[in-house]
């Protein structure tokens, strides 16, 4: 059978599973005073202070990756390409460097200019388009 044909079902499961997984986070919120307390542990005395955001943050790390799976089963291949940085690179590259590098905009961002990173993920977002476009 065309795999082009059948990758919905895995595209669909995968999403679906990320959404069952961050409906699971949200419902292990904890309420401080009748408020979610969205940066508390998950689980109060743990060995491990998960918060939502951080727990968020590894969980999308999984979606990405996911995704990419989904990608290379719908268009095997994914053949390496030379971009701007003169070495051949593959879709899995590609995201390996682009979630790099948006470490790397976050810790500077965080360095030079406060706690608000909503700016530095817009400048991430735009910088991984680059490296999927570009490199």
């Amino acid at each position: 059978m065309n795999t082009a044909r059948r990758w919905p079902l895995p595209l669909g499961l995968v999403l679906l599973v990320y959404a069952g997984a961050v409906l699971a986070l949200y419902s292990m919120l904890p309420a401080k005073d009748g408020m979610i307390d969205w940066f508390a542990p998950l689980v109060p005395g743990g060995w491990m202070a998960w918060s939502f955001p951080g727990a968020l943050f590894f969980l999308t790390i999984g979606l990405l990756i996911a995704l990419m799976a989904v990608w290379e089963y719908a268009a095997p291949g994914g053949n390496p390409r030379v971009g701007v940085l003169r070495f051949e690179t593959t879709r899995g590259d590609r995201l390996f460097v682009s979630l790099l590098g948006s470490a790397f905009i976050h810790l500077a961002w965080l360095g030079l200019l406060g706690s608000n990173l909503w700016w530095a993920l817009a400048l991430s977002v735009v910088y991984a388009i680059g490296v999927f476009r570009f490199v």
